[in-house]
Parts: C-alpha cells; structure tokens; sequence
C-alpha cells in the first residue's frame, strides 16, 4: 500500500482526495508519503493514531471537517491545505490556538466563479434556459427576423471585458477597430478558440461554416450562432458533434 513507501519522504495525509488529486497524484508522491486515509478498512480515528501522529501537512476539501476532534489526533500538525476558497470546513480558531497554518485556493476561482455569475445573471434577464426549454418542448410557433447589422461589435465588446483575445472577419478591414482581422472565415477559425456568427443570411453566408471551417475549428471549437440557422451547414455540424470532432 501507499502508506508503506518512500518513507523518506515527508508525510502528506489526504482524508477525501480533492477532485484534482488523480491528476496531480503522481507529481506529489514524488515528493511527499502520502497517507490515503480514505482507501484504509480502519475505521478514521484508528488509522490516524496508528499511521498519522506524525503528520505535519493536510490536503483537504469541503468534505473534511477540520475541528477539534480531527486535529486532536494530529499532534505534528503544521499545516492544512485546502483546495477550496473557503474555510467554513475548518475551524479556523482552534488552528490558530495550535499554530496550525492555512492555506486556501484564494482567487484561483474568482474569473471563472465570476463568468457563471455573470452567465446566471444573463440568463435570467434574458430568459435563455427558459426559452431553450420552451422550444425544445415544441411550443415556438413563430419565427422573427433581427436586423445583425450592429451585434458582432456589441459581441465584442463584452467579450473583452471578460478578457478574451477577439479577432474577427468581415467582407473588409475595419480600420476604427483594433482587433485583429481575418480576411476569410476558414483562416479566422484556425486561429480561434470559438466562433460566434453575427451575419445576416444571405447567397454569400449561406453554409458558410461549412466542412472546412469546422474542421479549422477543431475538436475543442465552440460556435455560437445568434444569427440564421442557414449560416451553418447544419447537416456537416450534426455529423462533427456525433463524432466528437467539435
């Protein structure tokens, strides 16, 4: 087992492994013996007293509770490292008392916590879930028709506020604009992470993401289309997504 190697090394204890661990595990069992609390028959209290007195770090989540009785068993304690930004599963006076550190994710959330906040917030004025639901349901009777003209400079504009490197592709270089220009779309969509098409339907735009273009995408490629269906070769994307090729 685990708890029988690299003796030599420093003792890390992980009672519920963070969901990143099985990623990160074989780095850190290069530096550190790590005791896999979790994967022990003994009951927590037990396998503590027997293999843990002398453990100087924890890795942990929400689902430890570091309290008073857990760091009780744990004299050696220096340290406890948690993968969250939170520390309401610690308890973080009786830490203090014992000279135990804390460290915590921090920030290391805060951009994408804040686009599902902003993405929430959207969604709700806009009613986009609700609508998804609605037509998926078959009660969208009607169809509309938006003039496009002005949205892929509004698309831009939020999109650097969220820090996102914007580029884009028109029928000519726009010189008021400072973002990167792309004279066709296929070169636009091997340069790119995602597409969001703007246009209006027309002889030109018709299919225009087409085989090529998806394929100059790639397979972690996201497209959004808040322009007409037409715009994409619907039949090409259908066969890209079942074979998870976008």
């Amino acid at each position: 087992m685990a708890q029988f190697q690299s003796q030599d090394l420093p003792q890390l204890l992980i009672i519920h492994p963070p969901a990143f661990f099985t990623h990160f595990q074989s780095e850190l069992s290069k530096k550190f013996h790590i005791l896999h609390a979790g994967e022990s028959p003994l009951p927590l209290d037990q396998y503590l007293i027997t293999y843990a007195c002398s453990v100087q770090a924890m890795l942990c989540n929400h689902a430890t509770q570091v309290n008073e009785d857990l760091l009780r068993l744990l004299p050696a304690l220096e340290v406890v490292l948690t993968c969250t930004s939170g520390v309401n599963h610690i308890d973080v006076v009786e830490c203090r008392r014992r000279g135990i550190a804390i460290a915590t994710a921090r920030s290391v959330y805060s951009e994408d916590v804040a686009d599902i906040g902003v993405g929430l917030f959207l969604d709700v004025q806009r009613k986009i879930s609700a609508a998804d639901r609605y037509v998926r349901q078959g009660l969208w009777t009607s169809k509309g028709n938006y003039p496009l003209g002005s949205i892929g400079l509004e698309v831009e504009k939020r999109l650097e506020a969220f820090g996102c490197r914007v580029s884009y592709n028109s029928k000519s270089k726009k010189p008021s604009l400072p973002y990167p220009y792309y004279s066709s779309v296929h070169e636009l969509a091997a340069n790119n992470d995602a597409l969001i098409i703007c246009c209006a339907l027309t002889d030109q735009t018709h299919h225009m993401i087409n085989k090529e273009v998806l394929s100059a995408l790639g397979r972690e490629g996201v497209i959004v289309n808040v322009g007409r269906g037409a715009i994409v070769d619907e039949k090409e994307l259908v066969r890209f997504l079942v074979h998870g090729e976008i």
